[in-house]
């Protein structure tokens, strides 16, 4: 209960809720050479953030490709429609889930709103800046980089489209694996951005996602996992009474 200094390392080994395989690999689109990338979510125990020094709010690795949220920070962003974040949340391949993280996974509509044409839309933006540059400077792209957007830009036009995000590609891995080889020209792969882009726009009025996140759900729950977290603390290590009296009487203890 003390706060006992707690290793990044430790946070991601004893205290993960939730852990899913992303990349290539989760999007259908692995090779043999692909990388396999791995993203999870940590509870830092309560006692940790009434210290001084807070916890880390993500922690890179232990194992190579692998990378970590604390809770509270991944809900921050979900909320923000982060594409890696809100991805994270639908990975066909779950690797890790305990009760935790299992309902975090049964809140993943609460995450979902329109602000993910904003933030989906900043990120290609942001990526295709840096193809276009490339284009540029080499006369062809990254074309990886270009495959990648594509996938993202079409799971975001179906986003708007459906209310349901999906990683996977699907029936379209042949042509993107195409266009990560090179075998599709330039200005085809141009063309196809600029209209999965233009899908996006027009899918966006008629929506089925609301326009904002529930936000009310998403706090309810973080608040419930500190709790519960505090409580096991004093159970443990029941040296104030106090503390057991006025922890004791938290609201909404499921």
């Amino acid at each position: 209960m003390s706060g006992q200094p707690v290793t990044p390392e430790e946070l991601v080994r004893d205290h993960t809720v939730y852990s899913c395989v992303m990349g290539s690999r989760a999007f259908g689109l692995a090779t043999a050479g692909s990388d396999t990338d791995r993203r999870g979510v940590f509870v830092a125990p309560t006692p940790l953030q009434w210290c001084l020094d807070k916890p880390p709010t993500h922690v890179d690795g232990p194992a190579p490709e692998q990378f970590s949220w604390e809770l509270e920070r991944f809900c921050e962003l979900a909320l923000r429609s982060n594409p890696n974040v809100l991805e994270c949340l639908h990975s066909p391949l779950v690797e890790y889930v305990d009760d935790t993280g299992r309902e975090l996974l049964s809140l993943r509509d609460a995450f979902l709103s329109r602000r993910a044409y904003d933030s989906f839309a900043r990120y290609a933006l942001a990526q295709r800046r840096k193809i276009d540059a490339d284009v540029r400077q080499h006369g062809a792209p990254r074309w990886k980089h270009a495959m990648h957007l594509l996938r993202l830009l079409g799971s975001c036009r179906d986003l708007l489209r459906t209310g349901q995000l999906v990683v996977d590609a699907g029936d379209l891995r042949e042509r993107l694996l195409a266009v990560k080889r090179g075998e599709v020209p330039w200005p085809e792969v141009e063309s196809w951005m600029t209209r999965l882009g233009s899908e996006a726009d027009a899918a966006l009025p008629s929506s089925p996602l609301p326009p904002e996140p529930d936000r009310a759900r998403i706090e309810d729950f973080l608040y419930r996992v500190r709790l519960r977290s505090a409580l096991r603390a004093v159970e443990a290590r029941p040296y104030d009474e106090g503390v057991q009296r006025v922890v004791g009487t938290g609201r909404g203890v499921r």
